[in-house]
């Protein structure tokens, strides 16, 4: 197929890689024996597509196709459509961090949930659009958390005790601890906590509970698995709206992050930076639940 079609990719030279839980058990594209993980790509362009706006030497980054292998390689390819230029103030370690992640969250939020990017449109009579994200330290979550807080939304955030400063730091304005926050109680000691718009990334009972906090014909949109799967028989407001979707790669949409990312306005969030030799310890780090950002495998210098 790559031979038939090589002309309209790009050839890039892998510099760095992120990876997502879980990834080593998706159904693997074109039936290789060994998974090759790491769909999040920054590096260079080797050889540009035919009548590629990219060119030989630009720095990029990308989520590129699952339904190709992943960018653990020292080459991968990439379609025009899924690349930007590397936001120069990054390393490679920190782009690598971005795309999947940032684009996730935007989708989720923007597309899927129907928050403005505008902060004038979240407001009414007074009062912000009010919106929660579940594991906001994780990969998706501190991008949603500033996203969204700069968006001009009242943002509710949820993480462990290490990380509350953290998470305030990129704009939450409350942060709960999930270790001794139940989210439903929390929000029947007080109606008016109820949320517009929830972003759950972390599935299982944190979404049952995240069911219960929407606002009637709010949004809920999990990340970590359909919500659909984890409703709760009662509790539930009237209304509530859900999609599951699975992130589109969008070279456009990641313009506009690294815009936001080059102006100042969001960061990347590298929790750790390791060999591709010790890809096992790297997702044993991601597997525990308590990475900081994005956990990054270096390909080359």
């Amino acid at each position: 197929m790559f031979e038939q079609s090589r002309s309209q990719y790009n050839l890039i030279s892998v510099r760095a890689t992120s990876l997502t839980s879980g990834e080593l058990f998706w159904p693997e594209p074109n039936s290789l024996e060994f998974p090759i993980p790491g769909f999040d790509m920054a590096g260079v362009v080797i050889s540009p597509a035919s009548r590629s706006e990219f060119k030989t030497g630009d720095e990029v980054y990308a989520l590129t196709s699952f339904s190709r292998a992943g960018a653990a390689r020292e080459q991968q390819i990439a379609l025009d459509a899924e690349l930007a230029l590397k936001p120069k103030s990054l390393s490679w370690e920190e782009a690598a961090t971005v795309p999947l992640s940032a684009l996730t969250a935007s989708q989720a939020l923007f597309v899927y949930a129907g928050l403005s990017a505008l902060p004038q449109d979240n407001e009414k009579d007074g009062e912000k659009k009010r919106v929660l994200v579940t594991a906001a330290s994780g990969g998706v979550g501190v991008w949603a958390v500033q996203f969204a807080s700069r968006a001009g939304a009242f943002v509710v955030a949820t993480c462990g005790p290490s990380n509350i400063d953290f998470v305030k730091e990129l704009g939450a304005h409350e942060v709960l601890d999930y270790t001794n926050t139940n989210l439903s109680q929390w929000v029947q000691e007080d109606d008016s906590r109820r949320f517009d718009i929830v972003i759950d990334c972390k599935g299982g009972d944190t979404l049952a509970e995240a069911w219960t906090v929407v606002k009637p014909s709010g949004f809920l949109n999990s990340v970590a698995q359909p919500a659909e799967t984890k409703k709760p028989a009662t509790g539930v407001a009237e209304g509530v709206r859900t999609h599951w979707f699975i992130v589109d790669p969008d070279g456009g949409q990641l313009e506009l992050v690294s815009n936001l990312i080059e102006s100042g306005k969001c960061k990347a969030i590298v929790d750790s930076i390791w060999s591709l030799d010790d890809w096992r310890e790297a997702f044993q780090r991601l597997d525990s639940g308590h990475a900081r950002g994005k956990v990054v495998l270096k390909v080359s210098d």
